[in-house]
């Protein structure tokens, strides 16, 4: 049971990795579609993270500072990314 949750969860992250690259071919501004796959790649990237943190338990401690870390590093970035986009932003 816990082998196919693990497995289920991996292969969500994986739908969601490329749920987040489709709007990439679409016609919208860069920033929708930088903020569309960086949102679509940290789910997706945790997903893959659970499903291996229940595959592989004794490796909690490595699997939970990457979950944290991908938490933090993809909300800075954002803020990063849009701070940039805004109109004098940047340019101090």
């Amino acid at each position: 049971m816990i082998d196919a949750l693990s497995y289920g969860l991996m292969g969500l992250g994986v739908v969601f990795w490329f749920w987040g690259t489709w709007p990439l071919l679409g016609h919208r501004s860069v920033l929708y579609k930088l903020h569309s796959l960086s949102v679509s790649d940290t789910l997706g990237s945790m997903a893959v993270i659970v499903g291996l943190l229940l595959k592989i338990p004794k490796e909690w401690p490595l699997l939970v500072l990457a979950l944290i870390s991908l938490a933090i590093w993809n909300t800075v970035l954002g803020y990063v990314l849009a701070y940039c986009s805004t109109e004098g932003g940047g340019n101090d």
